[in-house]
C-alpha cells in the first residue's frame, strides 16, 4: 500500500486504474483521464513512479508515466482489482496484441 494525498488508494501491479491528470494548456486547465492497466511500480518516498500501459487508437500501445508525488495528480481510481500476479513487472503484456494485451 502507498500512503499520502493521491497515495491513498490502494494500488498492486495489474489493476486497471483511471489516472485523473491536470493538464496546463496557454490559460486553461482541464482534467484528462488515462485509463489502463498498471505495469510497474518503482522507487519509494518522492521518487516513487508508477506505469499505466494501455491500447490506443489502431491498436498501439501507450504507456505513461506518473510521479506519486506529483501536484498534477488530481485523482487516482482502481477501476478493477486483479488477483493472482506473480509478478513484480508486466512488461510482457508489450508483446501482446489485441485482448490478450489487456488481460493478466
Amino acid at each position: 500500500m502507498i500512503s499520502g494525498t493521491v497515495k491513498d488508494t490502494d494500488i498492486h501491479i495489474g489493476d486497471m486504474l483511471r489516472v485523473h491528470t491536470q493538464v496546463v494548456e496557454g490559460g486553461k486547465t482541464r482534467i484528462q483521464i488515462f485509463e489502463g492497466i498498471l505495469i510497474r511500480l518503482r522507487g519509494r518516498g518522492e521518487s516513487a513512479t508508477f506505469t499505466v500501459r494501455k491500447i490506443g487508437a489502431g491498436a498501439i500501445g501507450v504507456e505513461r508515466t506518473w510521479p506519486l508525488d506529483s501536484k498534477a495528480l488530481v485523482k487516482l481510481e482502481v477501476k478493477k482489482k486483479t488477483t493472482g500476479v506473480r509478478r513484480s513487472k508486466l512488461y510482457y503484456l508489450r508483446d501482446r496484441i489485441g485482448k490478450r494485451a489487456v488481460r493478466v
